[in-house]
């Protein structure tokens, strides 16, 4: 990876990470803990969806929709943990 590959990461896991936040109100982290949580949940998004064949189309939009619905489940998932 390229450095503008890896800040564009950042920018589009900090932007779902905000809105993963609005989305799951109530299981958020506050909005530094939910830009952490969007940027590794948009890394995991990465790295798993095409795997299972789960894509959403290409373009800035696509991403940022793509690594919000990583960042959702991370969420759910984390959610799901600090309950127990």
């Amino acid at each position: 990876m390229v450095f503008g590959s890896i800040f564009a990461m950042l920018v589009i896991g900090a932007l779902a990470g905000w809105l993963s936040g609005k989305i799951m109100e109530g299981r958020g982290f506050g909005l530094l803990g939910n830009i952490i949580v969007g940027i590794v949940g948009a890394f995991l998004a990465g790295l798993i969806f095409p795997a299972l064949g789960f894509s959403v189309g290409g373009g800035i939009v696509a991403s940022i929709l793509h690594a919000t619905i990583g960042a959702v489940i991370l969420l759910f998932l984390i959610g799901l943990v600090k309950r127990t």
